[in-house]
């Protein structure tokens, strides 16, 4: 299986995306980690643009084909990219879950990006609001983690996936 999480930063999708993949013992993809990596070194500078979730498909499909349960992070904006990582499970043959996590109280979503030490990932609320992210399609489970606890949101999603076909 492959569970697909997206939303914006601050929205608590790294960390129920963590919880999800310790609780499954899944293989965990996270793309800021791909993209800190290439970044990192002296080959690519400036924008990464695909090439961090291209690297992340591949690894994806290779732990899919070998049986693993796999969960993608990523902040995932934009149909183009939802859609990929649903090509991935196919080509596999594998089931798909879309897990699209939100904060729609603008207060609380800022305020977590504010706490975050300033140029670090996901830290300028300016960059977050202005940042391209097409309307979610639909999806299997969907969680606003505004109204509840990290925790009452992890079982949501975990109740969520039993009662999948």
């Amino acid at each position: 299986m492959l569970v697909i999480f997206c939303g914006l930063p601050g929205t608590g999708k790294t960390t129920l995306a963590r919880m999800l993949a310790r609780q499954l013992q899944a293989t965990y993809l996270c793309i800021d980690t791909i993209e800190d990596v290439l970044l990192a070194t002296d080959s690519v500078s400036g924008d990464i643009g695909p090439e961090g979730y291209r690297v992340a498909y591949g690894v994806a499909e290779d732990n899919l084909a070998l049986g693993r349960t796999v969960v993608a992070d990523s902040v995932n904006p934009i149909r183009l990219t939802r859609e990929a990582w649903r090509d991935v499970a196919r080509r596999v043959g594998v089931r798909f879950v879309d897990v699209a996590i939100s904060c729609r109280d603008h207060r609380q979503h800022r305020s977590r990006i504010d706490a975050r030490p300033t140029g670090t990932r996901g830290s300028d609320w300016e960059k977050i609001q202005k940042r391209e992210f097409d309307a979610l399609d639909g999806g299997d489970i969907a969680v606003d983690t505004s109204v509840q606890t990290i925790e009452q949101s992890f079982s949501d999603i975990m109740t969520a996936m039993r009662g999948l076909p």
